[in-house]
């Protein structure tokens, strides 16, 4: 049997919206409390955490000295402040966090809760390998005013990482946790791939409010907002599978790409709220080459490459990551010329100042 997956799409967009606006009045009448501490965003109050949007993993920027960058970190916010972005994901994967010292973390943090206006949902990732040390490094977070905790798996000792464990690790981070804690399901990096039976068990905690899923998956992504609650909220990992992971209900992403794409990003999210879902089907398609760049074809170099070539600080990453390439760069100068992402910016725009 043939089928029209375009109209398979529209279809279920259009059941996406009516389940939304279900979502949104179960939201208004004080639906899902948590045990967290509310933080400074607007969107942060009485219980509630509203994550839909479009968030940048934001790369870390380091001085040439290899330093924490805090004027080019304060410039990069900025800039992305005054885009449709939702808020922010410090210490992602992007972030380099693996890289960082205990003491940078809690810098990077600091100087990070003072770049995000009020608004803008702070975001900061706190996974750890130990439960006691994301435990620890959770409620530093919150007392430094981020308002959710995003938490990978912990993955060294994976063969022992089953679904026990995994619940275990956290239910007892949320349980201490004074912010709302968001799941983080990354296979490439982790070599763990959560089960939908495993994310639907946490997903009633009252302290767990949504997941990050960077499988690539898209079957398994519609399983798991199959199984959680409605107000249980699931973001697309990669802007290569955003249109497709709203069509089945998330509610937005965290994504690579809004580093330095963020309006082409958010234009997607935007389009799909607004059913013209042609728009975003389109802006999805043109991104994908990009997107492949800054994410499995160069990584957080190739990242870091894109935005200086479009007017943000990437700056280089911290060894044992090596900047591109020459011939790299250009690949990457090229894949977003293509995308018309360049916008008449260039490199020399970010590397004598934050511009």
């Amino acid at each position: 049997m043939l089928y029209d997956w375009h109209a398979v799409v529209k279809s279920a967009a259009r059941l996406e919206l009516s389940r939304r606006i279900l979502y949104d009045a179960s939201r208004d009448s004080g639906l899902k409390c948590g045990s967290f501490r509310p933080g400074r965003n607007s969107n942060v109050a009485q219980g509630k955490i509203e994550l839909a949007g479009v968030f940048p993993p934001i790369a870390t920027p380091f001085a040439a000295d290899g330093s924490l960058d805090r004027v080019h970190l304060h410039s990069n916010l900025g800039r992305w402040s005054a885009t449709g972005l939702a808020g922010f994901v410090v210490m992602g994967s992007n972030g380099e966090f693996v890289y960082l010292s205990e003491r940078e973390k809690v810098e990077l943090l600091e100087a990070a809760r003072e770049g995000i206006p009020r608004g803008k949902l702070f975001i900061a990732g706190t996974g750890c390998e130990a439960t006691e040390a994301t435990v620890e490094l959770t409620r530093r977070a919150a007392e430094i005013g981020a308002d959710a905790a995003l938490i990978i798996t912990p993955h060294f000792y994976r063969s022992r990482m089953d679904s026990r464990a995994l619940v275990a690790y956290y239910r007892r981070i949320a349980d201490a946790s004074r912010i709302p804690v968001l799941l983080y399901n990354m296979p490439a990096n982790t070599g763990i791939d959560m089960a939908v039976e495993t994310v639907a068990a946490l997903a009633v905690h009252p302290n767990i409010v949504g997941l990050k899923d960077s499988s690539g998956n898209l079957v398994k992504l519609g399983e798991i907002i199959r199984a959680v609650p409605a107000s249980f909220q699931v973001l697309a990992g990669s802007a290569s599978f955003l249109y497709a992971a709203l069509a089945l209900g998330a509610v937005g992403g965290i994504v690579a790409l809004a580093n330095v794409a963020p309006e082409a990003c958010v234009a997607i999210y935007e389009s799909f709220r607004a059913g013209d879902l042609e728009a975003a089907r389109l802006t999805q398609l043109r991104l994908l080459p990009a997107n492949a760049a800054v994410t499995s074809r160069y990584g957080v170099p190739g990242l870091k490459s894109a935005m200086d070539e479009v007017g943000y600080y990437g700056g280089p990453p911290r060894p044992p990551l090596l900047p591109l390439a020459n011939k790299e760069r250009e690949v990457v100068q090229a894949i977003l010329g293509e995308a018309g992402l360049m916008g008449g910016h260039g490199p020399a725009s970010v590397r004598g100042g934050p511009g």
